[in-house]
């Protein structure tokens, strides 16, 4: 089988060696549960404690202010119905941005069904949320508010450090899903005002089946998993140890690496961009007159078939995507960029280059190369 060049490592990474190497002994011989007092469970015990001061010291916040969780998407949820559900009496208005992943919009339009009023702040054509209509929106009732820190189809980061201030003013709680974001620029929660924050492990060069959530001290969640009191009660199961410590290995990893390598990736994925519209005059590159992560690249062939195109390339030898991973299976078009007004046209012909710590710059020539035989193969 030809080599193939990866190229969505926002749909997911590769586990780092590392990570693995740290994995493997509790995978093996230190199979204890961390919830047990026998020394097989201290052993357990204190690799998920020091799994959580790596993540505490990569955020610059408390280890007891990080949750463990199943992954981003249980993040998500639980800071949005969590914080909902145990503030209710304060207030039943929340406010989302309309590019959030559907791990944020699908948790808070289910509370709707509870008496919740959930709307979406609008985005600029550039993909930032709007922070004029977002101060027009804003409540005596609004409780809660979720804006990513990247977007993970576009890579656009928003102001969240703006969008913080405006919610201590109000003293609404503020959650930022920062899972497009950790590795790729600085992550701050003190400095953005968030009460709550996401990540997860398989973004990072850590395994799936892992995320965090970071809950600000004082901040109260009402679970939405039941049955122990693990996480100090927020969030119920047996610690699923061996990825706890890949999270907390890949937190490490990243810390070492993410300034350099943000700075590397970014000059090819402008270097791509370049080259990109030289070669195709007509090609729309989504939000690149905002601030980006710097491995994100999504663009538009108008009247193009960007599914078709990207199984085209996957026969190829080529892994690209048409926006986020966790939509692909779906046939709706990227709601992000109808958000940002795009019209269906340049919609339906969008792809998501993202590039990481294997990509050359001899994959993304590769990849050009494959567009210019696509295109020359297209013309009558």
């Amino acid at each position: 089988m030809a080599r193939r060049i990866y190229l969505d490592y926002n749909a997911t990474t590769p586990v780092a060696p590392e990570v693995l190497e740290a994995m493997l002994p509790f995978l093996r011989d230190r199979f204890g549960n961390a919830s047990s007092v026998h020394w097989e469970g201290q052993v357990a015990k204190q690799a998920v404690d020091d799994a959580r001061e790596a993540v505490a010291a990569l955020l610059g916040v408390e280890p007891r202010e990080i949750v463990f969780t199943s992954g981003g998407t249980e993040a998500d949820n639980l800071a949005v119905q969590g914080v909902a559900r145990q503030y209710a009496r304060r207030g039943r208005h929340i406010l989302v941005s309309a590019i959030e992943h559907p791990a944020v919009l699908e948790a808070a339009k289910a509370l709707r069904y509870e008496g919740f009023d959930v709307e979406l702040i609008p985005v600029t054509a550039d993909g930032i949320v709007d922070l004029d209509r977002f101060r027009e929106m804003l409540r005596p009732d609004t409780v809660l508010v979720s804006v990513m820190a990247a977007n993970n189809e576009t890579g656009v980061v928003q102001p969240v450090e703006a969008i913080g201030a405006l919610c201590r003013e109000r003293e609404i709680f503020f959650h930022v899903d920062a899972v497009q974001a950790v590795g790729k620029l600085p992550v701050e929660p003190r400095r953005w005002g968030c009460d709550l924050l996401s990540l997860s492990a398989h973004k990072i060069y850590g395994p799936k089946g892992v995320g965090a959530l970071y809950v600000r001290q004082g901040v109260d969640l009402t679970p939405i998993i039941y049955g122990g009191f693990q996480e100090r009660g927020r969030r119920s199961g047996t610690e699923n140890v061996p990825g706890i410590v890949g999270l907390g290995a890949a937190c490490r990893y990243i810390a070492e690496r993410w300034v350099a390598e943000a700075e590397r990736l970014a000059g090819l994925r402008d270097r791509f961009e370049a080259e990109l519209r030289q070669a195709f005059p007509d090609v729309w590159i989504h939000g690149q007159k905002a601030l980006r992560v710097p491995n994100t690249s999504m663009f538009s062939f108008p009247g193009a078939d960007g599914e078709a195109l990207m199984m085209r390339l996957d026969l190829e030898g080529f892994a690209v995507s048409t926006g986020s991973a966790c939509s692909s299976g779906r046939l709706e078009p990227s709601h992000v960029l109808q958000a940002m007004g795009v019209p269906p046209e340049v919609v339906r012909g969008s792809l998501r280059v993202s590039l990481g710590r294997d990509t050359t710059w001899d994959d993304l020539a590769a990849l050009l190369t494959a567009f210019r035989e696509i295109q020359a193969n297209r013309r009558p």
